[in-house]
């Protein structure tokens, strides 16, 4: 092998071992959304595919795909208790999420993450 190709090689070996780094550390772990999503009774106004007081987690990733601020927006609405708009018109104070240790923020970004993968 000339020392071109040993170049190229080295060049492909190395950006794929970035993509799996970096896949990695972006991955969502989706237990642990579920159970924290279960300890603060998300579920109990969210569905997963389904809408009930609350909009449908799959309707909430469609509405901010390709959006640039979503994890941001979503993080700062379950954590500030921003008024939450209700299909009926009236609007209540958002409950904001719990974490153990308080104020978790990969716990809360990892909720934020799974919900904009459903």
């Amino acid at each position: 092998m000339n020392y071109l190709s040993r170049i190229k090689l080295a060049s492909v070996v190395a950006g794929a071992a970035l993509v799996l780094v970096s896949t990695s550390a972006l991955a969502v772990d989706a237990e642990a959304a579920k159970a924290l999503a279960r300890q603060n009774n998300c579920l109990k106004c969210h569905g997963i595919d389904k809408d009930k007081d609350g909009p449908a987690y799959n309707k909430v990733a469609a509405k901010y795909k390709g959006k640039a601020e979503a994890e941001a927006k979503l993080m700062n609405h379950i954590v500030s208790g921003e008024k939450a708009k209700f299909p009926d018109g009236h609007e209540e104070e958002h409950k904001i999420v719990k974490t153990t240790p308080p104020n978790d923020k990969d716990q809360i970004k990892n909720l934020v993450q799974w919900i904009l993968a459903q």
